[in-house]
């Protein structure tokens, strides 16, 4: 029973994660509402690096190898930078429940990734299975109108699927790291990159209206910063340093039905019946790739 529970931690680590994650579209969309993305982007990571601040002495690397930065510097590239800036924008421009059905297309990359860098298995359905999600998103994208919650749905969408390369390419580098490497260690560079990529959004954060700052949008902030930035991104880091990097992918499949749930409950966000079929088109295809 106590060995059954320790191979499921890792499974049970990086659902919490994900999870997170989904939940994380409808906040951005309530947050972008009143504040820029880039000052959205700092906000959460300076609470994300005030929750690092209290362990901070147990995060120096020691395994540091000469010429480790070449991989370093690109994962806090990818991740949390360009894939927050990627889609922190996406989020104005699109609506949530979109942009964690676009999610649903990171497992069937990070597949085909491993498989290329990694050497990593992939299967024809593997194959298909990521033609059939890309179609799906393509349907998605085209049959969108332009609407208050989607002003420019084919700029957002395109700028999800930014993100989920960028975070695509962050999963095969941190693979390649976490064998010597913390999974905090690793989390707390993200978060000290990102903090450092995203300080010009202090400006707008600083000139912002006053009266934006109601108990909502603080506490919105400081779920992004403390769960969704620092403790989502430490439980996926570890639970993929336990497991294979397309098998912990796999587990992104319930982004979308997340954030399509919330944004449905919270945001009132629809789909078309195109677009519906779309969806199931997308998920299909992700389903089928791992079987």
């Amino acid at each position: 029973m106590i060995i059954k529970l320790k191979n499921m931690l890792p499974v049970l680590s990086i659902l919490g994660a994900v999870f997170l994650w989904g939940s994380s579209f409808s906040a951005m969309r309530i947050i972008l509402r009143d504040l820029n993305p880039f000052a959205v982007m700092f906000c959460r990571l300076f609470i994300a690096f005030v929750c690092i601040i209290p362990i901070s002495g147990k995060l120096f690397p020691k395994s540091y190898k000469k010429g480790d930065w070449k991989i370093l510097l690109p994962m806090v590239l990818f991740q949390p930078c360009l894939y927050f800036l990627f889609e922190s924008n996406a989020l104005t421009f699109t609506t949530s429940s979109q942009a964690g059905i676009i999610a649903a297309c990171l497992p069937l990359m990070v597949a085909v990734a491993a498989w290329f860098f990694l050497s990593e298995t992939i299967s024809v359905k593997t194959i298909t299975g990521l033609i059939l999600s890309i179609s799906g998103v393509v349907v998605l994208t085209i049959f969108q109108d332009s609407h208050a919650n989607a002003p420019h749905p084919v700029v957002g969408n395109l700028l999800e699927l930014g993100a989920m390369a960028s975070a695509c390419t962050n999963m095969i580098l941190i693979k390649k790291l976490s064998f010597r490497y913390s999974t905090w260690s690793l989390t707390a560079m993200q978060i000290f990159a990102g903090l450092v990529f995203f300080l010009p959004g202090l400006k707008y954060v600083i000139v912002a209206n006053p009266s934006i700052w109601t108990m909502k949008l603080v506490l919105l902030l400081v779920y992004l910063g403390t769960f969704v930035s620092f403790v989502a991104f430490g439980l996926y880091n570890w639970g993929i340093s336990k497991v294979s990097a397309s098998r912990a992918s796999v587990f992104i499949n319930l982004v979308p039905i997340t954030a399509i749930l919330l944004g449905w409950m919270v945001l009132g966000e629809t789909l078309n019946p195109i677009q519906i079929a779309a969806t199931i088109i997308v998920i299909s295809g992700v389903f089928l790739s791992n079987q």
